[in-house]
């Protein structure tokens, strides 16, 4: 028995009990008072996974895709530890541990499944030891958190390369940041994607964060586009190209909060059903599916497992309000934001709209990213939107963007106090309720909305909410 992770693991639940106790959500002040304690602790704990650590990190997706992946393994009968909080920080990671470890220091775990931050891969894989990284799409996100995407890309490629060749990468091969980590790393990869379908296009007005060959520069051409930079490309400089896909998703169907679609793997296909909306969904559980297929899980334990998934706190959560459904989503760049108002204007029916932003230290103080989201195509679907409330520290600027955007302004509503703005937007007269959220206003938002409005159930035993 080692007594000083001993220390550390008593005096994390303890501090664990006392959050709870205060109402909190503990997911990562465990993790926090155990390293001060002994600051080994993640790694002592981490080296007893039996089988095998899988890190998820990227942009967008991290908290879904982890929660899927979290679901196959579990449903496979494997014994799991993951931070399914979304607390992604050093802290967090160390606390999904904490919370599974017992006293004397011994865990009892198979597979560990851990979302980590892209700037906190270094640290984090300082500790620990991955047989598989899930890198899930690259996009502008924060930048005074977050440094410019060259560096992000950077960093990780580095820790990478750093933490040697037992690491197998699991790559969406349609966002060429991220398909470059097989020529830049060396690692063996599996890589993910989605064909083309009736939302692609051959021309994007969304703002692009690759535009140019990460190799030589030269700009990047695309037979399509998905959303973003992620699409079917190439350079016509160097002949880096989107790679084949292990796993791909072909002739998607989304609507109605239902996606269907072809899943192509090793020479198969199988129908795949899942209660979510939006591509970027879609892309999420096709990494979860690289991952179990790598893994070596039975494929139709893994469709019945993504068909009974339901989205966690902010991915697109689903209420219900006096008959009708409200729509929680977390936004944090402009990338994200643009697939929510794609979702907002794809789903039949009346909608009013909410937004809650801040401008904390954890959503980021810079708000200008705002005026990059295409808010402008609202303008031409505004008849079907009753109402926009703004609400947050940033309520007043997310109304001016909504104004130059071209909605009428006798539409929108500014409200200081949120949980007004939150029944105002349930109790408005129109077929649901979808609601924007930035990172410290998500957990306010859904405490304010679980009080008035029933929650869809859960996907499976042993997931809670997820920050």
């Amino acid at each position: 028995m080692n007594l000083r992770v001993s220390a550390a693991i008593a005096a994390g639940k303890i501090a664990f009990w006392l959050s709870k106790k205060k109402g909190n959500k503990g997911s990562s002040l465990p993790g926090m008072v155990a390293l001060k304690i002994y600051s080994g602790t993640l790694r002592y704990l981490a080296a007893q996974v039996r089988k095998q650590i899988v890190v998820v990190s990227g942009t967008n997706g991290k908290t879904t895709t982890s929660n899927m992946i979290f679901g196959i393994l579990s449903a496979a009968g494997y014994k799991n530890i993951a931070n399914l909080e979304g607390a992604n920080l050093v802290s967090g990671v160390t606390a999904s541990f904490i919370k599974s470890a017992g006293l004397s220091g011994t865990i009892d775990c198979d597979y560990a499944v851990l979302e980590v931050d892209e700037a906190t891969m270094p640290i984090v894989l300082k500790e620990l030891s991955p047989g598989g990284v899930v890198l899930t799409n690259f996009f502008r996100d924060q930048l005074d958190r977050y440094w410019e995407l060259d560096k992000v890309t950077g960093v990780i490629r580095k820790s990478l390369k750093n933490s040697g060749k037992n690491i197998t990468l699991i790559l969406n091969a349609d966002d060429p940041l991220v398909a470059q980590f097989e020529r830049t790393t060396g690692l063996p990869v599996v890589f993910y994607g989605l064909s083309g379908s009736e939302r692609s296009v051959s021309t994007s007005t969304q703002t692009r964060e690759a535009q140019y060959c990460p190799f030589c520069g030269s700009p990047l051409g695309y037979d399509f586009y998905h959303y973003g930079q992620l699409g079917r490309y190439r350079c016509n400089g160097c002949g880096f190209a989107r790679p084949l896909a292990r796993v791909e998703a072909g002739e998607p169907d989304i609507k109605d909060g239902v996606v269907n679609c072809r899943l192509y793997f090793d020479r198969q296909e199988a129908a795949l059903t899942m209660q979510v909306q939006g591509l970027y969904n879609l892309y999420n559980a096709m990494a979860a599916f690289a991952v179990g297929l790598h893994l070596g899980v039975e494929v139709p334990l893994m469709l019945e497992s993504l068909r009974k998934y339901r989205p966690v706190l902010g991915r697109l959560e689903r209420f219900h309000y006096q008959g009708r459904s409200a729509f929680l989503s977390l936004v944090k760049n402009p990338t994200g934001f643009n697939e929510g108002l794609a979702d907002l204007r794809n789903i039949k029916g009346t909608k009013s709209v909410f937004f809650a932003i801040n401008d904390n230290d954890a959503d980021g103080r810079d708000i200008s990213w705002l005026w990059d989201v295409d808010f402008e195509v609202l303008d031409t679907d505004h008849n079907d939107l009753a109402v926009f409330i703004c609400s947050g520290s940033r309520g007043e600027e997310i109304a001016l963007r909504l104004k130059y955007a071209g909605i009428p302004v006798n539409k929108i509503v500014v409200y200081k106090d949120m949980g007004r703005g939150i029944r105002s937007v349930l109790d408005s007269r129109t077929d649901m309720a979808y609601l924007f959220s930035t990172y410290t206003a998500l957990w306010p938002v859904h405490k304010i909305l679980n009080s008035m409005a029933d929650k869809e159930g859960p996907y499976a035993s042993g997931v809670s909410s997820v920050s």
